[in-house]
């Protein structure tokens, strides 16, 4: 168990700071309340888990080989998260607010594209592979620790969105929260591009 610690303190750490997803799960969170931001946190938990068991099966070396296809994703992930920005800020609409939240597949289809996730899944499958199990078995350990500490961590985030959904009750809170999102996930975007 004692082996297995790094690997669970780097999950841990990976789920826990802000990136994309709990960036989009906050909004979530106070847009919609956790039980609409439910499939999203599933969604990203399945993409996370079929993308570290991918990597750790050899997924990860087509980016060695084939650089272009990071650059891709990356692209991918910045125009995603600018759609996302968009929406929040209102838009051509005017109104500050996603229309509904996130589903499930488009929170596991997101991690294709999401540059966070694909930096963990290779750290994943590159240090904390277990070296004496067979590469299925080690992928599938990795990739459930990866799940099971990656629920609760982004489960967080959408709680956090909820706590502060009362305090965006009065008007204009919401749309200057939404604003704030918005902006910070175009920034990530931005980022992603560099």
């Amino acid at each position: 168990m004692t082996e297995l610690l790094p690997l669970m303190t780097y999950c841990l750490v990976m789920s826990s700071t802000p990136g994309p997803n709990n960036m989009m799960l906050t909004a979530s969170g106070a847009n919609f309340g956790y039980r609409g931001s439910l499939p999203q946190i599933l969604g990203i938990n399945a993409g996370g888990f079929v993308q570290t068991a991918l990597t750790c099966l050899g997924l990860g070396a087509l980016f060695t080989a084939y650089p272009v296809l990071q650059t891709a994703l990356r692209i991918g992930g910045a125009l995603y998260l600018l759609v996302l920005a968009w929406q929040l800020t209102g838009g051509a609409a005017g109104e500050a607010r996603l229309a509904r939240p996130v589903s499930f597949w488009q929170g596991a289809l997101f991690q294709a594209v999401n540059p966070k996730s694909w930096l963990k899944a290779i750290t994943l499958a590159s240090v904390f592979m277990p070296a004496d199990l067979p590469a299925p078995l080690a992928a599938l350990l990795v990739a459930t620790i990866g799940l099971v500490i990656g629920f609760p961590c982004i489960s967080m985030w959408a709680l956090f969105g909820v706590a502060i959904r009362r305090l965006l009750a009065r008007p204009g809170w919401q749309r200057a929260f939404n604003a704030i999102m918005g902006a910070t996930l175009a920034v990530l975007a931005i980022l992603f591009l560099r």
